[in-house]
């Protein structure tokens, strides 16, 4: 019989964003004792830190918020079609109030060890303020992008101008957005060209003095094509909600859009040419997920679609040689999230934006009055990181999480992430990893994806209370299984040609370090469809554990 531990909660959550936010409440409707340990200062996640000028959604605002606040839906009007940071926090802000989920939050606080207990069952938490809980279940929900990448470049401390980097970018003392930051006039350098990074340089180059982009890689990007929601069409949508979530649950991706044919075989030139025009000036990612199933699979068809976008931006950017440089080599169109951008390419049209190719001159050091090249010296009054983030699993690499015998995670992980279904990892009971590795989740409009996961992870929490178990694992040859078919899968398209984005991670030592598949690519619904057929056969895969079975 195991021994009862004093626990001061069953369930801990690491995390208040959108995920942590609804797997709080409903744990807490089910009659478990939970509470959630933020290391922001409020809810909301990547919409309560991300305030940099430009910030806003590249999926549809209404696709977006929760569905099962049918009341705030109904009271909520969006602005425009994708809507921005200050708005999007308003909103999760408001969501909160209606769940009160609040007081069984504590903010700026940060999880720094958790340890299972074998004899007990149970997970010990350690924070950074020293404080330790007890739990019996651990649920990570620290999100996909909640880990800036912060480089390392020699003397960034001398700088003596303003620096920034874009997730922790000044907040307002009241209200929501940023702090205002005056570009007006000045000498700015932006690193980075990831989807950030575009909305950043949008709108620092309207006032700028000057404007140095230090690019090292250049991703291909597409118009968002963004515009008012006028009343009328609220109304619409308001009236909608169900289909659109709908659509959304049917459609790989979990947007609106979806891939209209299965290959591009048979067709011609004109008509590839006429649909990609269509689609290139709708909004949103239908020039993305959009046209041909088959731009994932074969390298030619890809062609069709890298040449088109190519041919784009050379239109759009008047320097031949400037067009080149943003014009990507190492990957084709939509390998990697493609960032949706609003008149990012005419920006390279002004004279006070100068772009920086770092593969060809790197950047040296910072020094007190800017950045030093190989080559050149940039005198700048700001420099605004947009280096991107250790995606999907940095938030859970910056904690120390032992499972069984004190068997660490970067352990486990070693040679890449080892799941079943990307919730969870054997020799780690109790412990379920939201919007993680090798989840659902995670290659998806996170919204749409993450909602039907909890609902999913809150059943068998159900279960699980019914029949009174206390302790639940993956099995080994489970997580086997998954995690080769997470491989399957992307081993059938070019995703594995691209292991440069944040869809890979690194791992390993030396000779052996490599890449690694982070995401599960198979789509929203295959993903929907296997966890119902595991629940379906009684949580198959899962080691389960009640008191009167335990020895």
């Amino acid at each position: 019989m195991a021994k009862k531990p004093d626990l001061d909660f069953d369930v801990i959550i690491i995390g208040a964003g959108i995920t942590g936010m609804y797997t709080l409440y409903r744990l807490r409707e089910m009659g478990y004792s939970v509470h959630a340990f933020e290391k922001n200062a409020d809810v909301g996640g990547t919409w309560t830190m991300n305030r940099y000028p430009g910030c806003k959604l590249d999926s549809e605002s209404y696709t977006y918020p929760y569905s099962f606040l049918p009341d705030l839906l109904q009271e909520w009007d969006w602005k425009t079609e994708f809507a921005t940071q200050p708005e999007l926090n308003e909103f999760f802000s408001k969501a909160a109030d209606r769940m009160d989920v609040r007081k069984d939050v504590t903010f700026n606080t940060q999880v720094m060890k958790s340890v299972f207990n074998d004899e007990e069952n149970s997970w010990t938490v350690e924070l950074d303020n020293a404080e330790v809980f007890k739990s019996r279940f651990l649920l990570t929900a620290v999100g996909a992008l909640s880990h800036p990448n912060m480089p390392k470049y020699p003397g960034m401390d001398l700088f003596r101008g303003e620096t920034y980097h874009t997730y922790y970018w000044p907040h307002e003392r009241n209200g929501f957005g940023g702090q205002k930051v005056d570009f007006a006039g000045k000498r700015v350098g932006v690193i980075g060209t990831g989807a950030t990074g575009v909305q950043v340089i949008q709108e620092v180059a309207k006032t700028a003095g000057e404007l140095f982009v230090f690019q090292r890689h250049p991703n291909w990007c597409a118009p968002l094509c963004d515009k008012p929601i006028e009343p009328e069409r609220m109304a619409q949508i308001k009236a909608n909600y169900p289909d659109i979530f709908a659509k959304c649950e049917a459609t790989n991706s979990g947007f609106q859009h979806d891939f209209m044919f299965e290959t591009a075989e048979g067709t011609t030139a004109e008509e590839r040419e006429a649909l990609f025009e269509e689609l290139y000036n709708q909004s949103g990612y239908a020039i993305w997920v959009g046209h041909y199933a088959d731009m994932f699979t074969d390298p030619k068809v890809n062609g069709y679609i890298s040449d088109f976008i190519a041919r784009k931006i050379r239109e759009r950017v008047k320097d031949p040689k400037v067009a080149e440089k943003l014009i990507p080599k190492d990957h084709g169109f939509g390998l990697k999230r493609v960032p949706m951008e609003t008149k990012y390419y005419e920006a390279y049209n002004q004279p006070n934006v100068h772009l920086v190719d770092i593969l060809e001159d790197p950047i040296q050091r910072m020094t007190p009055h800017g950045i030093e090249t190989e080559h050149t010296k940039y005198d700048l009054d700001m420099i605004i990181y947009a280096t991107g983030f250790d995606a999907i699993i940095g938030g859970i690499k910056q904690m120390d999480i032992r499972g069984i015998g004190g068997k660490t995670m970067k352990e486990s992980w070693a040679s890449g992430p080892f799941t079943y279904l990307g919730l969870q990892i054997p020799e780690f009971p109790n412990l379920f990893t939201l919007i993680g590795a090798h989840n659902g989740a995670t290659f998806c409009n996170i919204p749409r994806c993450s909602e039907a996961q909890v609902n999913w992870v809150t059943d068998l929490f159900q279960y699980m209370k019914e029949h009174a178990v206390e302790r639940i694992e993956a099995t080994e040859v489970a997580a086997e299984e998954w995690t080769q078919h997470v491989y399957d899968v992307a081993n059938q398209t070019l995703l594995t040609t691209a292991t440069n984005s944040w869809f890979w991670g690194e791992f390993g030592e030396g000779a052996k370090r490599g890449h690694k598949l982070l995401v599960y690519n198979g789509g929203n619904p295959a993903y929907r469809a296997k966890v119902e057929e595991v629940k379906a056969k009684g949580y198959e895969g899962f080691t389960m554990r009640a008191p009167a079975m335990a020895e």
